[in-house]
Parts: C-alpha cells; sequence; structure tokens
C-alpha cells in the first residue's frame, strides 16, 4: 500500500476524527492483492468532526483532485459541511472523504458493519468483508465487479477456517 495513506491515517487518527475506512484500502486490508491509489474513508458529519478533519487534512494541502491548477479552494469548515463528497489530492497521497456513500449510507448507518484493524501502525474502524462486498455490488463500476469476484473469494475462505 502507498506509504501515503499511512501519514494521511495517522494525521485523522491523532486528531480523532470519526471515520471508517472502505473501497481499496479495505479491500486490501481483507487480503485482496489489487492495488488503489487513493484511500476512501466516510466520515461523520457532525461539527466537532468536520473540524477535527480540516485540521488533520489542511497541513498536507487538498486539493480538488482533477480540478485545473488555479481554481479558488478552500479546505475550510465552511467548505466541508457544504459539500459531502471530496476527492482530493495532497501532498501525501489521494483521499476520497465520503459524507455518504452508495449500498451503505452515512458513517452513523455504517459504524454497526465495521471491525478495527491495526493499519499502517495505527488502530482504526474499517469496513467488515460482507459489507465491504456490499459496497462494492451497489457502486456498480466496472472494475468493482472484478473486485467483488476476488472479495467472494476470500469470503468463502474465511468461512472454512
Amino acid at each position: 500500500m502507498n506509504g501515503g495513506f499511512g501519514t494521511l491515517l495517522r494525521a485523522l487518527v491523532h486528531q480523532e476524527v470519526r471515520f471508517i475506512i472502505i473501497g481499496g484500502v479495505a479491500a486490501t486490508v481483507h487480503g485482496s492483492a489489487r492495488h488503489t491509489r487513493d484511500i476512501d474513508v466516510v466520515y461523520a458529519r457532525d461539527r466537532e468532526n468536520v473540524f477535527r478533519i480540516v485540521t488533520a487534512i489542511g497541513p498536507y494541502a487538498p486539493y480538488l483532485r482533477g480540478a485545473p491548477a488555479g481554481l479558488p479552494f478552500r479546505w475550510d469548515e465552511a467548505t466541508v459541511s457544504a459539500g459531502l463528497n471530496f476527492t482530493l489530492t495532497t501532498s501525501a497521497s489521494d483521499i476520497d472523504f465520503l459524507g455518504e456513500v452508495v449500498g451503505g449510507g452515512r458513517y452513523e448507518d455504517l459504524v454497526e458493519y465495521t471491525e478495527e484493524i491495526e493499519v499502517f501502525g495505527v488502530r482504526a474502524l474499517c469496513v467488515t468483508l460482507p459489507k465491504l462486498i456490499a459496497l462494492k455490488r451497489a457502486a456498480g463500476r466496472p472494475k468493482d465487479h472484478d473486485a467483488v469476484a476476488e472479495l467472494e473469494v476470500l469470503l468463502e475462505e474465511r468461512k472454512k477456517l
């Protein structure tokens, strides 16, 4: 996995941000051999948590991924509160902050489908393998179809243990 992911995860944990790892990093945690270019997290959208996210990620120069250079963008509480999902590039790595995810809803809806894991030297919540499969199915993207097949094999292997 990308070492920059660890930098961002450590920053989030240090600021006590409430978030859940989903997507490709979650798949890797569960045993997937696929590589990912960003880390996807579902975050709690309450005022205190938004402040913590802005504080944690601010030092890494977040900018909208794919946006033209020079586009006015401010990473602050007002921006995060007014938006929902942010696909960002930072000086550490790419990260997607998702206020809501198809097939899973909000942080509060997903938290019961998590397990605490250790990754990059920190403990964080990660979506469970069965829920990750459901999220990938709900997303319905071609790349997710391939990932679901691999994740289902991993789930079957776990059931045999």
